[in-house]
């Protein structure tokens, strides 16, 4: 079907050599001579895009443009002028207006403003598709050639710029390609933990990233002694392309200093990885120092009720005298968030908010199916993602702290992943329930389809008989009891899940910005 565009000015005649311009190109071009026809026009059919003059008799064009709006909201409009006042110019802006033309115009600029304002979708789309099939051999080859976690992190960061540019596109084999690419890059990425990453606790590790339980002694802390003031927010369930997502929200407020993906310890699940990051230690070493402090998976207690306390005990350990305030918000409109005055909370030396929204999106997304369509596929679970925040109390809060002179660092404990392939595990009573990974003493599985680790000190986790064992799902897997299996399978697959080893679970965002 021809784009169907309405121009509308008192001297069209004068325009005709740029109607047939359009014409010869397939548009369906209509005219009117003043602002109560165009009216009348727009209220009787459907354009795609109307090019209106600011300067006619009787309504003017900015009067024409605003009945226009209130008749069809979402009709782009392109504001043609003899006019260069900025006045007029900030008006029609304000007004909403798609595109700014000042006369005279040539045919070249109303072709790319029509391209720009009708056909933008479908070139972008057309473009993302184009350059992406140039990269995608590009992107296999650094996929197959992969050594270090360096090179991981470096293809992390180029596929989640690529899931977001495909997000936008129409083009569904195109998607299907990229979704085949991201889990041969999580196939090899498992191959390349299961090598490499018990000898990352060794005193001689060559490629040794960052992990969770060293991120505040190397990363966070040396901030603070550099003479700032830090608010620390932890957001469960984070992952890098959700950074992406919300960073040009947060750019107006705050200006990136440092980005960079560490590694998350395994399991990839809150009780291990948070409790990690805060006491400065591996959960072995965790549960052999603070034994009550440790809960294990078995016992039916919260897992992470004791953050502040083993963030306390790092900082006295390292002889750090920060004067720190801790606040969990775990539902999803908790409040004024560090209550009523957050400038005198921000004196502290050392601010840290862990915030469950994202992780409560994921459970929510698993439970309820009005939450499985809302968040259907990756794209729409980062765009549900953005919209939540957008209108967030944290967002507020990030807004209002930039006024404060602290530095914002934003980071996670751990990723998900959107699980499709069922692995069956036989366990007893006593086996972990995560879907992603399974720790006891009884597990019955195929070596291939997993990373076992049967000795869990090789690891530094911790075991509660001596002949535990840990398991970890791998990719897009899940780990599934034969009993009920066929209802265990259909409920849980496509669901986000964490617990195991893939690239969007354990290669994880540590942000610091500055205010502007």
């Amino acid at each position: 079907m021809a784009v169907s565009i309405l121009w509308v000015d008192d001297e069209i005649e004068f325009l005709k050599p740029h109607i047939i311009f359009l014409e010869q190109r397939e548009y369906a071009v209509a005219t009117a001579t003043n602002g109560e026809d165009a009216l009348d026009m727009v209220s009787a059919q459907n354009f795609d895009l109307v090019f209106l003059d600011e300067n006619m008799p009787g309504l003017t064009g900015m009067e024409t443009l605003a009945r226009i709006k209130e008749i069809k909201p979402n009709l782009p409009v392109v504001m043609v002028t003899k006019s260069e006042e900025e006045s007029i110019m900030d008006q029609a802006v304000g007004a909403k207006i798609a595109d700014y033309l000042i006369k005279p115009v040539n045919p070249k600029q109303i072709l790319l403003s029509i391209k720009k304002n009708v056909h933008q979708h479908t070139l972008i789309s057309e473009k993302t598709t184009s350059d992406y099939q140039q990269a995608f051999g590009a992107i296999g080859q650094q996929i197959g050639m992969a050594r270090t976690f360096d090179d991981w992190t470096k293809i992390y960061r180029k596929l989640s710029q690529w899931s977001m540019q495909l997000a936008e596109s129409s083009d569904s084999g195109i998607a299907e390609v990229f979704a085949m690419q991201m889990s041969e890059a999580n196939n090899e990425f498992g191959k390349f933990v299961k090598s490499n990453y018990l000898s990352w606790f060794g005193p001689n590790a060559e490629d040794k990233p960052m992990m969770s339980h060293n991120v505040m002694r190397n990363l966070v802390f040396p901030t603070i002694d550099k003479g700032n003031r830090v608010l620390l927010v932890v957001i469960d369930n984070f992952r890098y392309d959700q950074w992406m997502a919300i960073q040009d929200l947060i750019a107006p407020y705050w200006r990136v200093e440092r980005e960079e993906l560490y590694s998350s310890v395994l399991p990839t699940a809150t009780q291990y990885a948070r409790n990690a990051l805060f006491a400065g230690l591996m959960p072995m070493e965790i549960q052999q120092r603070f034994p009550d402090l440790w809960v294990f998976d078995e016992e039916d207690t919260g897992k992470n009720l004791f953050e502040q306390e083993l963030l306390t005990q790092l900082m006295k350990r390292l002889g750090k005298n920060y004067k720190m305030q801790y606040e969990k918000a775990s539902t999803i409109k908790s409040g004024s968030l560090f209550g009523s005055n957050l400038k005198q909370v921000l004196q502290n030396d050392l601010s840290v908010l862990v915030y469950n929204f994202i992780d409560v999106i994921s459970h929510a997304r698993t439970e309820m199916e009005m939450m499985r369509q809302l968040a259907s596929d990756e794209a729409a679970y980062i765009s549900l993602t953005r919209s939540w925040f957008k209108h967030s109390d944290l967002f507020a809060l990030i807004k209002e702290a930039s006024a404060h002179g602290v530095r914002l660092i934003i980071t996670t404990d751990h990723g998900t992943i959107r699980v499709k392939n069922p692995i069956k595990v036989v366990g007893d009573r006593a086996t972990s329930t995560n879907l992603r990974y399974k720790m006891g003493k009884n597990l019955n599985y195929n070596a291939k389809q997993v990373f076992e680790v049967r000795k869990p000190e090789e690891a530094h986790l911790p075991k509660a008989n001596v002949s535990s064992s840990y398991i970890f799902a791998l990719g897009n897997d899940f780990l599934a009891y034969p009993n009920n299996y066929n209802y265990y399978v259909s409920y849980y697959r496509d669901t986000f899940q964490h617990g195991g080893i893939s690239i969007e679970e354990m290669l994880i965002p540590f942000v610091e910005l500055k205010p502007l």
